[in-house]
C-alpha cells in the first residue's frame, strides 16, 4: 500500500462549525446543523432602572462621593451590566441628566385660568415640586463635573432648566395675547427669573424651593417684573 492509500484511507479529520454549516447548507440537509454561536446580546430593558438610581445616587452623594457600586446596588443589578453598558462613571452620569424629563409638564396642556397669576400658581403643586427639587439635587450633585466638562453643562442645562423655562414662557406668551402684560417685556428673562431663584436657593443656600418660597417669586419679583410698561391692548 503506497503513502497515497494509507493517506486516502485514514479518518477525515472533523469540520469545524463554520466548515459543517456551510456543508449542512449546501446539501440542504438541516438535521445536525451546527449553527455559529453569537456573542450575548446587551439587555437594555434595564437602563431606565439603572438610570434612575444614578440619578437617586448622584442627588443624595454628588458626583465625587458616587461610585459605580453604589449604582449596582441601589439597580439591582451586576456592576458588570452596569459596565458593559457604560464604560466609566461620568459616561453612566451624562446618560442620566441627559435623559431627566420633566414628567408633569406638557406644553400643550399647561393650566390655563385665564390670568398670568393664576397660570402661574397652578404650576406650583406637589408633583411639579417634587420633580423640581430632585432635579435641582441632580444639579447640585454633578456641580463638581460641571465646571470641567461643557457637556455635561450643556445637558443640566437642557434637563433641569430648560423644561420649567419653556412652559414658563408659554404662559408668558398667552399673557401678552390677551393684553395683560407688555408686548415688549423681555420673555426669555421672565421665564428664567424663578428657575434661576429655586437653583440658587438649592446650590447656594442649601435649601428646598418649596411652595410659599415659589409663590414668594411669583407675587414679589415675576409679577413686577411683568407688569412694567404699558400692557399691549
Amino acid at each position: 500500500m503506497t503513502k497515497t492509500d494509507l493517506a486516502d484511507s485514514s479518518p477525515e479529520a472533523p469540520a469545524t462549525p463554520d466548515e459543517a454549516a456551510t456543508a449542512a447548507a449546501a446539501s440542504g440537509h438541516s438535521d445536525g446543523e451546527v449553527k455559529p454561536r453569537l456573542g450575548r446580546k446587551r439587555d437594555h430593558t434595564r437602563d431606565t432602572d439603572i438610570l434612575e438610581a444614578a440619578l437617586d445616587v448622584l442627588a443624595e452623594t454628588g458626583y465625587d462621593g458616587m461610585t459605580i457600586d453604589m449604582v449596582a446596588a441601589r439597580a439591582k443589578a451586576g456592576k458588570a451590566t452596569l459596565y458593559r453598558r457604560w464604560a466609566s462613571k461620568s459616561d453612566l452620569v451624562l446618560d442620566a441628566v441627559a435623559c431627566m424629563k420633566s414628567k408633569d409638564l406638557d406644553l400643550d396642556a399647561l393650566p390655563d385660568t385665564g390670568t398670568l397669576r393664576g397660570d402661574l400658581i397652578a404650576l406650583v403643586r406637589p408633583p411639579n415640586i417634587r420633580d423640581a427639587e430632585r432635579k435641582l439635587n441632580v444639579m447640585t450633585g454633578v456641580v463638581s463635573m460641571i465646571a470641567r466638562d461643557p457637556e455635561m453643562a450643556a445637558a443640566a442645562q437642557a434637563a433641569i432648566v430648560a423644561p420649567r423655562a419653556a412652559a414658563n414662557r408659554v404662559i408668558f406668551e398667552r399673557a401678552v395675547t390677551r393684553g395683560e402684560i407688555a408686548a415688549d417685556v423681555n420673555l426669555d428673562t421672565l421665564s428664567m427669573i424663578a428657575p434661576a431663584m429655586a437653583a440658587f436657593r438649592t446650590l447656594i443656600l442649601r435649601q428646598s424651593p418649596d411652595r410659599d418660597f415659589l409663590i414668594g417669586i411669583i407675587d414679589d419679583v415675576v409679577l413686577p417684573a411683568a407688569h412694567r410698561g404699558t400692557p399691549a391692548h
